[in-house]
């Protein structure tokens, strides 16, 4: 198994990967737009960017990305839905996608069978991080710091499902603290108010806090995952310093729209499967913090996706009883 370090040298001389053969019925004839429900400058964003290269290379076609951000991933999923099912538009779904439509209960979609895997793509655990002004430099400290604010400390995250929104709300229920959730349009809108001060602490995505926390503009406390990552040495698992149980991780699922032809799905999942082995693709992926998954097939998606409803359900009834 290459490590990451033979990962990174085996980037910067190899190409991305060879284009495929010629696709049946000369699918694709045109761009393909991706959507991607989140703003720009998150790591679905990110992750959404680079795969796009990827399965432009191997298709020979270029893999567009079109950011329709809102309301935890709702607004691009219904964007995603008004599309023809032909393959040109595809969908780059994250956390909020397995819980949308617990917390809008009037979304028409399904999460599981109105989508059509085509690849588990990536993972990433988040960082627990605060201002500077909070007095804690670790995860008890908070703790008791939170405790004493109550609702008066305030939490950045986007809108209602979206990951670092869920991060949040699971904290509050396993430590069984109060503090207010500040909803913003993107991840990087938050980050950008958490770093001047307008709210106090978040958990979100390392590919933005790293580079804030090493210029210490923000102090990180722990790590999602339920054991200490690489990509934030140092830091200890939020489960490990305190807080019993929890366990995050972000994660992104490529779709396509029912409906689309079969001829269409096969080589779509197999552009997308060559581009998460290629080793400079997935070099890139590492240095942004986003590591690809031992099994990214589609049925491996579609477990996932089956398990993280099932998880998620009653943590979203407790966020919103009586959906």
């Amino acid at each position: 198994m290459l490590d990451r370090r033979r990962l990174l040298a085996l980037a910067a001389g190899s190409g991305l990967v060879p284009r495929i053969a010629a696709a049946q019925n000369g699918f694709p004839s045109r761009p393909i737009r991706m959507i991607v429900p989140v703003g720009v400058g998150g790591v679905t964003d990110v992750v959404g960017r680079i795969v796009a290269d990827g399965m432009t290379a191997a298709l020979g076609q270029s893999v567009l990305v079109e950011n329709v951000a809102g309301a935890g991933s709702t607004v691009g999923a219904a964007a995603f839905e008004r599309t023809a099912p032909d393959g040109y538009t595809i969908f780059m779904a994250t956390n909020n996608h397995a819980v949308m439509q617990r917390m809008y209960p009037n979304f028409p979609q399904d999460p599981v069978a109105d989508f059509v895997p085509l690849a588990l793509v990536g993972r990433q655990p988040f960082i627990l991080a605060a201002h500077p002004g909070v007095p804690a430099r670790d995860v008890p400290e908070l703790l008791a710091w939170l405790r004493q604010k109550g609702d008066a400390a305030d939490y950045g995250a986007t809108n209602p499902g979206a990951t670092n929104h869920l991060a949040g709300e699971l904290l509050k229920q396993l430590a069984a603290l109060s503090f207010t959730v500040v909803p913003y349009r993107t991840a990087a809108n938050a980050v950008t108010d958490l770093v001047a001060g307008r709210v106090q602490f978040t958990i979100d995505s390392p590919t933005m806090l790293i580079p804030l926390i090493r210029e210490g503009k923000l102090r990180g406390l722990a790590v999602s995952s339920t054991e200490p990552s690489e990509l934030a040495p140092g830091l200890p698992s939020l489960a490990g310093a305190g807080v019993a149980g929890y366990d995050m991780t972000a994660w992104q699922v490529l779709y396509a729209r029912p409906g689309t032809p079969d001829g269409v799905l096969a080589v779509l999942r197999d552009a997308a499967a060559r581009s998460l082995r290629d080793p400079g693709l997935r070099a890139r992926l590492l240095q942004v913090g986003v590591e690809t998954w031992p099994d990214s097939s589609p049925a491996a998606a579609d477990r996932h996706v089956r398990a993280e409803v099932e998880r998620w359900s009653p943590i979203v009834a407790r966020i919103n009883p009586g959906r």
